[in-house]
């Protein structure tokens, strides 16, 4: 593979994953359970951990990384809950693994093409998480002490300095 070739593979690879990431920013802020919600937080910093190594190939390249805005997330009715809101994203994980295994086995770059495989299995990771969120699970991240409770909820900011 050309390294023009590659920086394109990679650019677009990025583009892809930072949609990913920011999407799940926008539906971490309608996520009130606290277990859920940390899901997400731990899930968008592994998404920042991605990105900046894929960005740093990009650059060691020549390119600069595209930037993708946060999407408009509507926030789902006491009703409805966000189950539908964590079923797409976790078809979304499915079709971007889906969508870029095939084309991981292209890159003859060894270290780029073992960075693209392991954001796969990552991404695989998260969509397994979203699944657990769907049939109620409140234990991915581990398990609290017998009556350790979770304050009052989320916080209304992501972090706080």
């Amino acid at each position: 593979m050309k390294p023009a070739d590659l920086l394109s593979l990679l650019k677009e690879f990025h583009r892809e994953k930072l949609g990913l990431r920011q999407r799940h920013v926008a539906v971490a802020r309608h996520v009130d359970n606290y277990s859920f919600n940390n899901t997400y937080q731990y899930v968008i910093a592994r998404e920042d951990v991605h990105l900046s190594w894929l960005e740093a190939a990009i650059a060691e390249l020549g390119g600069i990384a595209d930037q993708v805005d946060e999407p408009a997330v509507q926030a789902p009715g006491k009703k409805e809950g966000i189950g539908a809101l964590v079923q797409q994203d976790s078809r979304e994980a499915e079709a971007f693994v889906s969508r870029w295994r095939p084309r991981t086995g292209d890159v003859t770059h060894a270290r780029h093409r073992g960075m693209l495989q392991v954001i796969l299995g990552e991404t695989l990771e998260h969509k397994r998480f979203f699944d657990q969120i769907l049939a109620g699970r409140d234990d991915l991240l581990g398990r609290r002490m017998d009556g350790a409770g979770t304050g009052d909820g989320v916080l209304g900011v992501r972090w706080i300095g």
